[in-house]
């Protein structure tokens, strides 16, 4: 299916708060949550899911709900997450991936490294303007969410159990799978300059698995 397909689904408003929903959780969501969330009957949300399976935005599996095991656990229920596919559409049609994976390629050979970070450092600082530099999480989770970064709070991931934003989604995702320490070095100054390196939140590097290699925290605990 063509991504211009799978992402006119999303025009059914149901089935974009349905979608909206399980990509926020960042976790497996069951068809009762999902119903409950957006006001609808298990039995339509079960068409919508599954219909966003069917295009490839979203991906089913099952598991038990309850937690438990063996005899008296219930039956697998069906589980939704995000897809892992990436879909564009562009009209008429752009190749800017490719010329973004060439010029990484070009700046990581001629160790621009540096000079890119600078350049991103600025064009950061230039998006929030003349904005004093965000003055806690909660106004930087707003900044992240306006540039697509999907911020979550988590509670206990910081340093001494201090709670950190970590983000879901990564903007640069497929250039940075293939030039990772240049790309996430350019995200990581790109976010000191929107958020505003002397203020009350700093970005640092910590990679995981299927989310942002950046992660904020408040600056005062890290103060020693």
């Amino acid at each position: 299916m063509k991504d211009i397909d799978a992402i006119a689904v999303l025009q059914d408003p149901v089935r974009r708060r349905l979608y909206e929903y399980v990509v926020a959780q960042g976790r497996e969501v069951g068809r009762n949550e999902a119903a409950e969330a957006a006001g609808v009957a298990r039995t339509l949300a079960a068409h919508h899911l599954d219909k966003l399976t069917q295009v490839g935005l979203l991906e089913s599996g099952s598991r038990r709900l309850t937690g438990r095991s063996g005899p008296g656990a219930g039956r697998p229920a069906k589980v939704y997450t995000r897809a892992r596919v990436e879909r564009s559409v562009s009209l008429p049609a752009r190749d800017y991936r490719t010329a973004a994976e060439l010029l990484a390629e070009a700046a990581e050979q001629a160790g621009l490294d540096a000079v890119l970070c600078a350049a991103a450092r600025r064009r950061g600082e230039g998006l929030r303007g003349s904005a004093a530099p965000c003055g806690g999480l909660e106004e930087a989770m707003e900044a992240l969410a306006v540039r697509g970064y999907e911020p979550h709070v988590d509670a206990s991931g910081g340093e001494g159990g201090a709670p950190v934003v970590r983000m879901r989604n990564c903007p640069f995702h497929v250039v940075a799978e293939r030039f990772p320490p240049l790309v996430c070095g350019m995200n990581l100054a790109l976010l000191e300059g929107l958020i505003g390196a002397d203020g009350p939140v700093r970005a640092r590097m910590d990679a995981r698995p299927g989310e942002c290699c950046v992660v904020l925290e408040d600056s005062k605990n890290n103060e020693h």
